[in-house]
Formats: structure tokens, sequence, C-alpha cells
């Protein structure tokens, strides 16, 4: 096994390492959090796999050297997290009105959602006007949205070098949906050249944004089949011994509603938390499966070994050991429904110092970052789930 290069001694057994961001709008910036923390203990990712926001902050990371990602994440979060054309009204007073209390900070974060729906984000999304309606005009599917996002292009330009995505050692995977087809898509750097439309389309949630259309196919928010890019992963491990931090934004487990906002919030986490557990339920039976194909493979007689061995290649093609850190962020007292759409800074750096805190809780436990056994081959660590140590 060649080692990883990585300055951070626990990781040093491990041959890749790998990073997941899933989608979840405003919620992102507790994935820069995240990111912060990793780049201060030395981690350098050799893969990103991302979709939606989860996308759009791989292209900051894969676009900008080792030295300047944070600084980079930082002035795309503050960019994107500022009114179109107003400032908050509650600006000079909000960090006074979010001291008060719960309700009070709720009330003004309702406030900031609903200045958004609006009139968008800057650098990011803008009302569309006017808007396509019901007539007997045939709209292309990149103009039917209540936003557009074309400003977004600019601002990863601004912050993302494209020339170092393609060309840089990063492997980048970003995953959309054909509007046509139906069929998930990974965009990936080893793959094709990527473009900011890869990252927009990989964000085009419907209706709010447009479809992206890229070499005369049409893409939506990879979020619609699959939220959570871990597969693309484990799919292709190649014999690699890999370490995964997946960084989630929805929770699968959650108290029951008892209003029907609650039943919208909770409807969100269910469906955008994805499929996680499926995903490592598989791959924990590949694991299983490997071991009894190791088992028969001694027992075959030896004028027939050379053939079976090959075929078992094929199917053990993916038999590297993989050990997933699980971080899920764990939504606040004063969120509702809208906290996708809450994009005001005052929120942000809550999300931002909340992904940073739980990465040092994550370092705090160098149990988590134990090469599995290779007999077992698999491992996952859920953060919020151990006790601090």
């Amino acid at each position: 096994m060649t080692a990883v290069k990585h300055k951070h001694t626990m990781f040093q057994q491990y041959e890749q390492v790998a990073l997941v961001l899933q989608g979840g709008g405003a919620l992102g910036s507790y994935q820069a959090g995240a990111i912060e923390g990793l780049m201060n203990a030395g981690v350098e990712p050799d893969w990103v796999a991302g979709i939606s926001i989860g996308a759009l902050n791989t292209a900051i990371i894969a676009g900008n050297p080792p030295e300047r990602r944070i600084e980079a994440l930082k002035a795309f979060w503050d960019t994107i997290c500022t009114p179109n054309y107003t400032a908050s009204l509650m600006a000079p007073m909000s960090a006074w009105v979010n001291s008060i209390n719960d309700m009070t900070r709720g009330a003004l974060s309702a406030f900031e959602a609903s200045r958004t729906m609006f009139e968008g984000q800057k650098g990011f999304f803008s009302s569309r006007f006017p808007l396509p309606m019901l007539t007997n005009m045939a709209y292309k599917p990149d103009e039917i949205s209540y936003y557009t996002t074309s400003a977004l292009r600019d601002t990863l330009l601004k912050y993302a070098d494209f020339d170092l995505i393609n060309t840089g050692d990063m492997r980048v995977s970003v995953g959309a949906v054909n509007v046509g087809t139906g069929n998930f898509v990974y965009f990936d750097n080893r793959e094709m050249t990527l473009t900011p439309e890869h990252f927009m389309a990989s964000g085009a949630l419907p209706p709010g944004f447009p479809a992206v259309e890229i070499e005369g196919e049409y893409y939506w928010d990879g979020g619609l089949v699959s939220n959570t890019p871990l597969s693309r992963i484990t799919d292709d491990l190649g014999h690699k011994d890999t370490l995964v931090f997946q960084v989630d934004l929805w929770r699968s487990h959650g108290a029951l509603p008892q209003s029907f906002l609650d039943i919208s919030e909770r409807t969100k986490d269910i469906q955008f938390s994805s499929r996680t557990r499926m995903v490592t339920d598989v791959l924990r039976t590949r694991q299983y499966n490997r071991r009894l194909i190791d088992e028969l493979l001694k027992k075959v007689p030896a004028s027939e070994h050379d053939v079976f061995c090959e075929e078992a290649k094929k199917m053990l093609a993916n038999d590297g050991r993989v050990n997933i850190i699980h971080l899920i962020y764990q939504d606040k007292s004063f969120e509702g429904s809208y906290k996708d759409f809450e994009f005001s800074h005052a929120t942000m750096h809550e999300h931002w110092r909340s992904g940073l805190a739980d990465i040092k809780k994550t370092f705090a436990r160098p149990e988590f970052f134990v090469l599995p056994d290779e007999n077992i081959g698999f491992a996952t660590h859920d953060v919020h789930r151990v006790p601090s140590a």
C-alpha cells in the first residue's frame, strides 16, 4: 500500500481521502466550516464529490490551491449571503434581536428567508421578470423558473480556477439529473472538461432555478434523485483503502411533526437526507461477499484457478477498505422549513461555526480513524452519536 502524504498522521495509513458534500442550499456554509477544519488539520482530499450546494463548495475547493481555499470559500459565501437589492432592514439591530431569545431569532430568520424569496441573493440568483405564464407560448427548460441564475456563473469564475479544476490532482465529481431522460449522471473531471455550467446544473433545483443546458441536453439538481454522492466514491475505490468525510445537511432522524410547517420541514429532511443508509448497507454486504469469495478461491482446483480468478477480480474491483466519518448538520432551535433558503450573514456564520466545531470534535476521537480490519473492510462513525471524549 502506498500511503497518502497528508500532514495529519492519523490519515497516513489511507491511500485515498475523499470528501462527500450533500445538497442543502443555505445550510452549505456548515460544510464550509467543516472544510476549514480539514484544511487547518492539513487534510488534502484526493477526491471531492458534491451535489447542489455541495457541488458549488466543491468548485471552490478544487478551483483553489490549498493556501487560498479558505479565503475563497469565505469570499464566495460572503457574496451569496448578501441581499440582491436592499440591505436587511433589521441589519443594524440584528445582533441585538438575535440575542433576545429563540422566538425573536426565529422571527428574524423567517424575515430574512422571505426577503430572499422576493429578491434573491447577490452573485447567485434573482427574481425572473416577467415570469413565464401559462400561455400558448412554448418555453425552453432554461427559461422556466422563478429565478435566474446567470449571476452564479460569474461568481464561480471569480472564485474558482477552472483550469485548476480540470488539470489538478484532485478528482471532482458532481451529480445532476438529465431532464429529458430522468437519468442521474455524474460530471467528472477524469472523464470530461468541467465548466461552470456543470456545477450550476448540479444545483438547478426546479421550479426555483432553471435547467442548465450542456451540449444540447438539459439538467436539473442531482438531489431530485440522490442528494448524497457517497456511492460515487464507494463504487470506484479501485482497491484503495479510503477514508471518507461525509458532510450531510439533512437528518433522517427527527421529531414527529406537530404542525403543517413541521410537516414541510420533516418532508425535506427525509427527502434530502437521501440514500446514505442504503449505500452503507450495500457496502457492508459487498465486503461480506468479498470475504466469501476469498475463501472460495482457496478451494478452486489449480487447473481452473486462472480463469476463475479473472472473473473473481471483476467482482472484487472495488475491494479497498472504507472508513466513513459522518458529520450531519444539527438543526438550530430557531430554524424552520425555510432553513435551506435563509441566507443571512448571521445564520451563515452560525452554520460555519457549527461545521468547524464538529470537525474539531471529530479529530478529538482518534479511534475513528483506525483502518478497518482487513476481514471486515468497512467502518462508519457518526460524530453526533458518540459522546465527546
